[in-house]
């Protein structure tokens, strides 16, 4: 395995906040955005429910009891013993975005993205919208070529219907429709998303068109990611800095509305807020996201690969999931200043 590093502060830490933000993309926040989807509102109706409203941006949150250093030697040591007990591969990426503490677990090494793949390629259909060659209104039309099995409920509607880019983003990332994924890489073409890739700074994260093979088998060129760029590019879109502020807090909202309720959702308790993304295909599993806690948001990422079973990889991140939330919890130990990770 790869040494694995604990971080105090490495660099100057990422402001935590609630994100709001102006525009169509806040009311993704507050769940309007799967409405009115569901509505087939689209575009033209977000944007004028938003001139209506015309609601304020939510101020930053305060933080009253982040993470102490004696926790986070603690909960390192936790997730070092979980890391090193299972059966497959493991990456770990872990950042508290108040503090800007971190800890990584071979972070840099390369696993099948499966549909991790997705959050990179949203990123790069949001540049196309920034550089006006696409808008969140473009209808792309459902076409027989199109149509993809596995996940999400794209594959069995009518051929030739039109969908908007925003119905087809959701789509993908909140069901991981592997039916939308393929409309927007034919929409926007393999070779743009290679060079989008590489403009975000992504020296690992690749896309080939074998790699989005639904195989269970191993093929020619796969698709890679790593713990630390997926993590990245969460810290990224919490920061307001993946393509532009109001791309990233729309991104934020879809990945708050993916429907997966295992893997770390089903870690954390109920009340927390996660925007995340799962991945699942060809012996690896994995679960990326922002997790929103009483005591300062951070950016998870755990991936795993050649597993004993997917039962067991879904097991082992929902474990992580865990650990953290010993830490970040408010209770009556961290109120009588005790540790809460040692407190049962």
């Amino acid at each position: 395995m790869q040494p694995h590093h604990a971080h105090g502060q490495p660099h100057a830490p990422t402001p935590a906040r609630k994100p709001g933000g102006g525009g169509f993309y806040r009311l993704a926040g507050k769940g309007l955005l799967a409405l009115l989807i569901a509505a087939g509102g689209g575009f033209a109706v977000y944007r004028a429910v938003t001139l209506i409203t015309g609601a304020e941006q939510e101020p930053r949150r305060v933080i009253e009891a982040p993470i102490r250093d004696s926790e986070w030697l603690e909960l390192v040591e936790d997730l070092e013993k979980a890391s090193r007990a299972y059966s497959g591969r493991v990456g770990i990426y872990i950042k508290d975005l108040e503090t800007g503490k971190s800890w990584e677990y071979n972070a840099d090494r390369r696993f099948p993205s499966a549909s991790l793949i997705k959050v990179p390629i949203m990123a790069a259909v949001f540049e196309r919208i920034r550089d006006g060659q696409l808008s969140l209104d473009t209808q792309i039309k459902l076409t027989r070529g199109l149509r993809v099995g596995g996940s999400g409920s794209l594959k069995w509607v009518r051929e030739g219907t039109s969908l908007s880019v925003m119905e087809i983003i959701y789509k993908m990332i909140t069901e991981s429709d592997n039916t939308a994924t393929k409309m927007l890489i034919d929409s926007v073409g393999m070779d743009y998303l290679s060079g989008a890739f590489r403009g975000m700074n992504l020296e690992q994260t690749n896309i080939t068109p074998e790699g989005m093979s639904l195989s269970s088998r191993p093929v020619r060129r796969e698709n890679y990611t790593t713990a630390r760029e997926m993590g990245g590019l969460m810290e990224r879109i919490y920061a307001g800095k993946l393509v532009d502020r109001e791309a990233s807090e729309f991104m934020l909202d879809v990945l708050k509305h993916t429907k997966s309720r295992t893997r770390l959702r089903r870690g954390l308790p109920l009340g927390w807020e996660i925007g995340h993304k799962t991945g699942l295909l060809r012996k690896a599993c994995h679960d990326v996201g922002v997790v929103f806690s009483p005591r300062g948001d951070f950016v998870i990422a755990v991936l795993t690969a050649e597993v004993p079973s997917y039962s067991s990889a879904k097991t082992f991140i929902s474990r992580v999931a865990k650990l953290t939330y010993k830490y970040y919890k408010i209770d009556a130990d961290l109120a009588g200043g005790g540790s809460p990770g040692r407190a049962g």
